[in-house]
């Protein structure tokens, strides 16, 4: 029997499965609940991305070109990722999209952070940890983008194009805005102590090296775009598991089965 993906733009839960159980369990009995099976997963994709009605009975659109190095730079912080469309259009433009997310329960209280790793657009690496029983939600964000341009590092080396995508505005502030100002009054401000120093130096050090062929944006937490929901999943799995070390999320990448798991 072929294998079919299932698209739901209304339901319990939204996003695209491979499961009919699974999205059955979504729609059914929702209200208004709207969904559709698609034979690839590239049609599936570019459905999901649009509304249910411009979508049904189209065809695919062709991906857009992959952007140069000069062109990464242009698209530097260009504006946040608001919807699902727009991440679309990033994450079929970059060879690497690389999501980041931190949590803390309270705040201050028990932090982790967590990434998802997207190749050619499709998920290919989750990564967990950075536990800290005393953390913040901020410190546990810069720790998440740091690993990020750790990674971006490594596949800008090895010629790929990559955009970092951030829930956390400050955590991006920090370090391709503010940390230029900080620098030149030999960190410190004017308002009093810069909170997350130490990994606000290293992150905008190592952002320095790269920002010339990287993108890094915003984008909107906790509107259905999977990066970031995977993103957001790893890092209360980090919490829950009081992981310390930075890990890599050990296959299977069952989508569902990890959106599953608990919420920040």
């Amino acid at each position: 029997m072929a294998k079919k993906y299932y698209v739901v733009w209304a339901g319990r839960e939204t996003g695209i499965f491979t499961s009919w159980d699974v999205t059955k369990r979504s729609v059914d009995k929702f209200p208004q609940a709207k969904y559709k099976s698609f034979a690839t997963e590239a049609e599936a994709k570019a459905a999901f991305a649009k509304s249910p009605h411009s979508s049904i009975g189209r065809a695919a659109a062709k991906p857009a070109a992959k952007p140069s190095a000069s062109e990464s730079l242009k698209n530097n912080a260009s504006g946040s990722i608001k919807t699902i469309s727009d991440n679309e259009s990033v994450i079929s433009r970059y060879d690497v999209v690389i999501y980041t997310d931190g949590g803390c329960e309270p705040n201050p209280g028990k932090a982790g952070s967590g990434i998802a790793v997207y190749h050619q657009g499709q998920l290919a690496e989750l990564w967990f940890g950075l536990f800290n029983p005393n953390g913040t939600n901020n410190t546990a964000e810069l720790n998440a983008l740091y690993q990020a341009l750790l990674m971006a590092k490594n596949a800008i080396e090895n010629s790929q194009t990559v955009c970092v995508m951030s829930d956390s505005q400050y955590s991006i502030n920090c370090i391709s805005e503010w940390a230029y100002g900080w620098k030149s009054k030999g960190w410190t401000r004017k308002g009093g102590e810069i909170a997350n120093l130490d990994i606000i130096k290293q992150a905008h050090e190592l952002y320095e090296t790269l920002k010339d062929k990287l993108c890094i944006k915003h984008v909107a937490a906790h509107i259905g775009i999977e990066g970031n929901e995977l993103a957001d999943r790893m890092s209360i799995h980090a919490v829950d598991q009081t992981h310390k070390s930075f890990s890599q999320f050990q296959p299977p990448l069952d989508i569902s089965k990890i959106l599953a798991l608990r919420t920040g």
